[in-house]
């Protein structure tokens, strides 16, 4: 057993290539049955192992910097840190975060939850340490997938052209790119990363200086390793001014310790393209790389993943099926998703509208203006992107949708507080961040019923971005499929329960808890607040607003930030009025929010019936 002895990277690199192969499996093994218990994203780290265990040999990791893109393959990174045993607390609330985390670790470089950071990142770290003069060296990691990200693309064209000493990794998972393979391929793999070569083509380039025999042999140079790797995609990197090598087999230690050796000290900007299998080593993985990515929990043994019985239709499943039964009756309705169309509920839209269906890959900012090409052509677009990541579309929101004022549906899953995943993936922003646009709507429906009739009133809206946010997770359960459909009044709410001294003012599913509260309150005290579902915080409706004026105390509820959302908006509307009640409000703090259950974030914010009762006997006491 050589897991158990690993407690830093330090104690590996004393290890035979055969003992590495024993410790990758160990890993693997390792890796699998706390999954299994406490579930995580296993199938990317499954098959980076050997990627890892090699860099950690090869690397004097922490001091050399080693980037991670996503976080979704740095597992075993995790377990060979230090941080085995707290492995099997990954993603809780007492545990280790499930992305690298700069203040949980010293081997954790920078930290990354959202796609396509790597490369710019490892970049700051190679010219710090140029510019330092520390000799550190730095390696981007990162998977084909978030290749597909314009950030990644912007790097990559900047580290190339900087000459910087920067080692790029392509982590090819899905053998998107054809691998090269034979004698030949092998041959120049090993020529071009040895020592006697690279030493004699410094010296000839130094001789030949800036000239153009030597600008002549370059680009014979170039174009015969593209015309020779052209099939593994290599020519493209070598257009970027990286040195391509590659592709070799990635879960294979030896070739890569030894091909990792040889490019370590070489200088200047290297893409290195490996061919790993995603689910390496776990057959069930193996077989369904899909759905093994994020397995929930399962048995180790046999690969039979634990069911999970919803109590009611999750609002991704809603959603999806609503777009379905929109585009059955409007030929002008498309779907669009950056890279998520199983978390989004779209992989029946694919099957049923293959046509009218679009995964741009990890693109959020693609996706808003192509969105908006599509409805400025007369087309009726429906853009599904997770709250989180359409931060990364901000600008595009603003100037390609709303400035000229075309009818995109922005649909934000994941809003609010997302659980285990923690502060890279909460959607707690969008409220503040895209009130303040003109022509913009947000509206966040309090139940699958709502959200079906606000997607059908985002059908028939006439310009401007119109958001609808709903959270992860179940809805309330209410009957929704054989509902007929309702357009909605937009920026009007509605009043849900009568009462007095204190109204609520409620946005989205917490408008439940409200009423539960509510309820119980009155059941104990026979007097409870007014509680009004406001539906839409832009435009937000002033009749409710008005109306609840003369109440002693109004009391806002949000899943989302405080600053500059619902609670702000109310402020800010009677803070120009003569009449001002006391305005209070219930929200997320301006903190980051730490991965736990969805429940105990809630909780901790206030968010959930037990503690808006708590606040509610504390004002209606007054």
């Amino acid at each position: 057993m050589y897991l158990e002895k690993i407690n830093s990277p330090a104690d590996l690199r004393s290890l035979s290539t055969q003992e590495l192969r024993e410790l990758c499996a160990e890993v693997r093994q390792y890796m699998v049955e706390c999954c299994a218990k406490n579930p995580g994203h296993l199938g990317s780290s499954l098959g980076a192992v050997e990627l890892i265990v090699a860099l950690h040999a090869v690397y004097d990791t922490p001091k050399d910097k080693i980037v991670f893109d996503v976080g979704h393959q740095a597992y075993a990174h995790k377990i060979l840190t230090g941080r085995r045993d707290a492995f099997r607390k990954n993603r809780t609330r007492d545990g280790i975060s499930g992305f690298p985390k700069r203040d949980e670790s010293p081997y954790d470089a920078f930290g990354a939850g959202h796609a396509s950071t790597a490369i710019s990142a490892a970049l700051g770290f190679a010219e710090a340490a140029r510019i330092q003069g520390t000799g550190e060296r730095a390696v981007a990691l990162i998977g084909d997938g978030a290749l597909t990200g314009g950030l990644a693309w912007e790097g990559l064209n900047n580290a190339g052209s900087s000459k910087s000493d920067l080692l790029v990794i392509l982590n090819d998972n899905n053998i998107s790119i054809d691998a090269a393979t034979g004698g030949l391929h092998d041959y120049l793999l090993k020529v071009t990363t040895s020592h006697a070569y690279n030493k004699v083509k410094g010296k000839v380039w130094n001789r030949l200086g800036d000239s153009k025999l030597r600008d002549w042999i370059q680009q014979r140079v170039t174009d015969t390793k593209s015309t020779l790797v052209r099939g593994s995609g290599g020519a493209i990197f070598e257009s970027l001014g990286f040195r391509y090598f590659g592709p070799i087999d990635g879960n294979d230690i030896a070739q890569v310790t030894d091909t990792l050796r040889r490019l370590r000290d070489l200088k200047g900007p290297r893409l290195l393209h490996v061919i790993t299998k995603k689910g390496k080593g776990y057959a069930p993985a193996e077989a369904d790389p899909t759905t093994w990515h994020a397995p929930g929990k399962f048995d180790a043994t046999s690969g039979e993943r634990m069911k999970t019985a919803y109590p009611a239709a999750r609002y991704q499943d809603v959603f999806g099926q609503v777009l379905m039964d929109l585009a059955a009756e409007d030929p002008k309705v498309v779907g669009i998703t950056p890279a998520m169309a199983t978390g989004s509920g779209m992989t029946a839209f694919e099957e049923a509208y293959p046509d009218r269906f679009f995964d741009v890959g990890i693109e959020e900012e693609h996706a808003v203006t192509f969105a908006a090409g599509l409805a400025a052509a007369g087309m009726k677009p429906f853009c599904n992107i997770y709250s989180s990541f359409s931060q990364r579309a901000y600008d595009e929101i603003i100037h390609d949708v709303a400035l000229q004022n075309l009818p995109v549906v922005l649909c934000f899953d994941r809003a609010g507080l997302v659980g285990e995943d923690g502060p890279t993936h909460h959607g707690l922003y969008d409220l503040a961040a895209y009130r303040s646009i003109p022509n913009c709507i947000i509206s966040a429906p309090r139940n699958e019923k709502e959200l079906k009739d606000l997607m059908y009133t985002g059908l028939h809206h006439d310009g401007g971005p119109y958001i609808i946010r709903y959270p992860r997770g179940c809805g309330e359960g209410v009957s929704w499929k054989e509902e007929p459909f309702r357009r909605l009044d937009v920026g009007k709410g509605e009043k849900l329960l009568d009462g007095k001294d204190v109204a609520i003012l409620a946005l989205g599913p917490v408008v439940n808890r409200a009423l539960e509260a509510a309820r119980r309150h009155k059941d104990d005290y026979w007097v409870g607040p007014a509680v009004y579902d406001m539906r839409f915080l832009k435009p937000l409706d002033t009749a409710i607003l008005e109306e609840v004026s003369d109440y002693s105390v109004i009391l806002t509820l949000e899943d989302g930030t405080l600053k500059g959302g619902l609670f702000s908006a109310v402020c800010e509307y009677f803070a120009g009025r003569s009449r001002r009640p006391v305005v209070k409000g219930l929200g997320v703090p301006d903190a980051f929010i730490g991965q736990d259950t969805q429940a105990a974030q809630r909780a901790d914010c206030c968010l959930d019936t037990e503690s808006i009762l708590d606040v509610l006997r504390d004002l209606m006491k007054k």
